[in-house]
C-alpha cells in the first residue's frame, strides 16, 4: 500500500498516473467507497481518491468523529490484506489539509481534524509514503 499525500492540485495524480496501470475509485465522480471490489481490475494498480469527501458523508450522517476513524482504519487494514492476497497494490491519494489554517466552520474544523487522524493511520499501516507538492514527489517511508 502507498500514500500519496499533499495539497490540492499538486500534482499527486499525475505521480500515480506515473506508477502503471491502474483501477480508480474516485469520490470526485460520486463513486462510493464500497464500490472498490467492482472497479479493481485484475493486474491493475488500485486507486482511491477523494477521501475528504468520503469521510464529509461520514461526518453529514452524525456520526462520531472516533467511530468514523476506526471505521476507516479498520477498511485501511482490510484493503492491506486484500492487496496480500491479489498480489497487487493499492495507492492512496490524500488531500494534506493541515497546514496551519484553522477553518472557521466546526463542520470544517471537524473534518480537518478528522482527515489528520486518518492520514497519520494511513501513514502507519502504509509500505510507502510519498509527500507531493508542485509536481514533485518525495518518499518520506
Amino acid at each position: 500500500m502507498q500514500l500519496v499525500i499533499g495539497g490540492a492540485f499538486s500534482g499527486k495524480r499525475k505521480i500515480v498516473r506515473k506508477m502503471g496501470k491502474s483501477s480508480w475509485l474516485s469520490a470526485y465522480n460520486r463513486d462510493p467507497l464500497s464500490k472498490w471490489d467492482s472497479i479493481w481490475e485484475k493486474d491493475s494498480l488500485l486507486v482511491l481518491e477523494g477521501w475528504e469527501t468520503w469521510v464529509a458523508h461520514e461526518i453529514e450522517k452524525n456520526e462520531k468523529l472516533a467511530n468514523i476513524r476506526l471505521s476507516i482504519r479498520e477498511f485501511l487494514q482490510q484493503m492491506k490484506r486484500e492487496e496480500k492476497r491479489r498480489d497487487s497494490e493499492i495507492i492512496l491519494i490524500v488531500l494534506e489539509v493541515g497546514r496551519g489554517i484553522v477553518p472557521i466552520e466546526k463542520r470544517d474544523r471537524l473534518l480537518r481534524d478528522l482527515l489528520g487522524w486518518i492520514a497519520q493511520d494511513a501513514v502507519e499501516i502504509a509500505d510507502e509514503v510519498h509527500y507531493v507538492w508542485n509536481g514533485l514527489h518525495q518518499k518520506l517511508k
